[in-house]
């Protein structure tokens, strides 16, 4: 209940882009200081229950919770995000070039609809430096997925190149990649979910993985694709196929919405990615999709409205079998993961599963 009583009243009372630095430094400050990574794990960290426990892409992964992209931009704090008790943490978006993203204010809370808006627009350090900072962590215990895009004023017709590289200097330091051309905060981003700029820009991201790979030594990393939940069905049966032709590993659905369909918060009359507790419906409809495009084939990391055991694991019998949160965790702090991780055990043995991986699209069968 420390977040619940203690935390959450505090940063609520601040503006929500400041609270949301606070978070970010004070996870950071506190990865630092001896016996401090050890007490949050004890506080918050999940227990390794076999049950939970998924081998994708060539990964383990301790459970299937992970941290959606966008709370740690710069990965600043990926040391202590197992420590609170994720599976594992998606870091960035992170561009080429640093950039400020949009003008502020640009981070809006919607408490009684529990969902936040956003329009940040990509702002992050660059890859340079989040290379450096990854280059630094000490110990990883937890996958580290790296969520790459294009700068602003890179135009659609070269943000290959910007994917390009950004993967030539974070290759080493991700665990696996994220291709983010789902933002509705970058001017014609979305564009690049579509036709012949979307076979373009995976191409090249396939192109340059293998000649990473090859730099390396080892075998070629994952990298996943990030997908909106604002398209059509006609226009999403055809990015998945052109996904799915492009030899990615998978599919992470989905980002954030621009609908404001049933929202009663003032704060809804502004632009920006919706996400939160509106999202979960649409996000899981999307998965269920796209798992049934695919045949369950392409793994999914379902993302997109889970606050309750119950919400991921609709998300994880349609189809993912990874799941995200960001919201929730603004809204229920890091105890939910705990809440999380007991709950889908008791649904896992309720339908009779020994392990989380055999309810992965367990509608369809």
């Amino acid at each position: 209940m420390l977040y619940t009583k203690l935390a959450k009243p505090f940063f609520f009372r601040l503006d929500a882009e400041k609270a949301h630095h606070m978070v970010i430094d004070g996870l950071y400050t506190a990865g630092k200081i001896p016996g401090i990574p050890g007490l949050a794990r004890g506080m918050w960290g999940v227990k390794d229950y076999q049950e939970l426990a998924v081998d994708l892409f060539g990964l383990k992964f301790p459970h299937p919770i992970g941290l959606a992209a966008g709370l740690d931009k710069n990965a600043k704090a990926v040391d202590m995000f197992a420590n609170i008790g994720f599976g594992f943490a998606e870091v960035g978006t992170v561009t080429p070039k640093g950039q400020v993203g949009n003008d502020q204010p640009r981070l809006f809370r919607l408490p009684s609809d529990e969902a936040l808006i956003n329009r940040m627009g990509f702002n992050n350090d660059g890859a340079d430096a989040m290379a450096e900072r990854l280059a630094a962590v000490r110990e990883r215990r937890i996958p580290i997925a790296v969520n790459i895009g294009k700068n602003k004023v890179t135009p659609n017709e070269l943000a290959h190149e910007d994917y390009r590289a950004c993967l030539q200097k974070l290759y080493p330091y991700g665990d696996f990649f994220v291709v983010n051309i789902s933002s509705p905060n970058t001017p014609d981003l979305r564009a690049l979910q579509h036709g012949d700029e979307l076979r373009l820009l995976l191409t090249t991201v396939m192109e340059e993985m293998a000649i990473q790979a090859k730099k390396s030594g080892r075998g070629q990393k994952p990298v996943l694709v990030k997908i909106a939940p604002d398209m059509t069905d006609e226009q999403l049966a055809y990015t998945v196929d052109t996904i799915s032709q492009s030899g990615v590993s998978g599919i992470i659905a989905t980002n954030t919405t621009i609908s404001r369909e049933g929202l009663g918060h003032p704060n809804a009359k502004e632009t920006g990615g919706l996400s939160g507790l509106p999202l979960k419906d649409r996000s899981t409809a999307v998965i269920r999709s796209v798992y049934k495009q695919t045949g369950g084939k392409l793994p999914i990391i379902g993302s997109g409205g889970i606050f309750t055991a119950d919400d991921a694991y609709d998300k994880i019998r349609a189809g993912a079998s990874l799941v995200e949160i960001y919201t929730a965790l603004i809204y229920r702090g890091p105890e939910l993961l705990n809440e999380l991780a007991l709950g889908l055990r008791k649904r896992l043995a309720e339908d009779g599963f020994v392990s989380i991986t055999e309810a992965v699209g367990a509608d369809y069968r």
